[in-house]
């Protein structure tokens, strides 16, 4: 890696990890340029504004965890609905990288700036549009192979899981507690149960 493109990449993750635990319109470019260590000169060469850098973090940072942590897991699933409920269990009570207290970053920036925003919106669209598809296939495959009830909807539960999901991580984080994500995976487990 170049040493423009190392300071780039040093650049969006202590960005994205202050937005992160601040929030993207509370975070200043000049508390990012503190943080990185680099001359506003160089942050202004790799980002003209504060919104080209926090686009590029959704598109450069977010999508490649997001797909990872969110989708790439569902796409080998041999049991759709028990799957989709470890996934959410994983996220929710095991992942270390998302902090209660903050939320989920993806949900962050959408309450930020997709109303403001419309190449935020965009690119949170298109990210909310993978994970969507992502257990839209699982479920549908579910049902070709039989662990699912042919008269599932699909879209139905892909919507309740997410809404679920990004409802309660708001939840926690005004708690600033799991306990009410415990409550969550307990409701989801009876939705799929009635599905199974």
């Amino acid at each position: 890696m170049k040493k423009s493109e190392a300071t780039r990449l040093n650049i969006l993750q202590k960005a994205f990890e202050l937005i992160y635990m601040k929030g993207y319109q509370t975070t200043s470019v000049d508390e990012i340029i503190a943080t990185t260590q680099v001359t506003k000169g160089a942050f202004y060469y790799h980002f003209k504004t504060k919104d080209e850098m926090g686009l590029a973090i959704i598109n450069e940072l977010l999508i490649n965890n997001f797909r990872s942590t969110f989708i790439e897991p569902l796409e080998t699933s041999n049991h759709p609905l028990e799957n989709i409920y470890d996934l959410m269990h994983g996220i929710l009570m095991e992942n270390d990288f998302l902090k209660v207290e903050y939320g989920c970053p993806a949900s962050n920036f959408t309450q930020e700036m997709a109303p403001w925003h419309i190449d935020f919106t965009k690119a949170l669209n298109s990210l909310s549009r993978q994970w969507e598809d992502a257990i839209i296939a699982c479920i549908e495959n579910g049902k070709k192979d039989g662990t699912v009830k042919n008269n599932v909807d699909a879209r139905e539960i892909a919507v309740f899981v997410m809404s679920g999901y990004w409802g309660v991580r708001n939840l926690g984080k005004l708690e600033n507690s799991k306990s009410v994500y415990l409550i969550y995976l307990k409701g989801l487990k009876s939705y799929f149960k009635s599905r199974e």
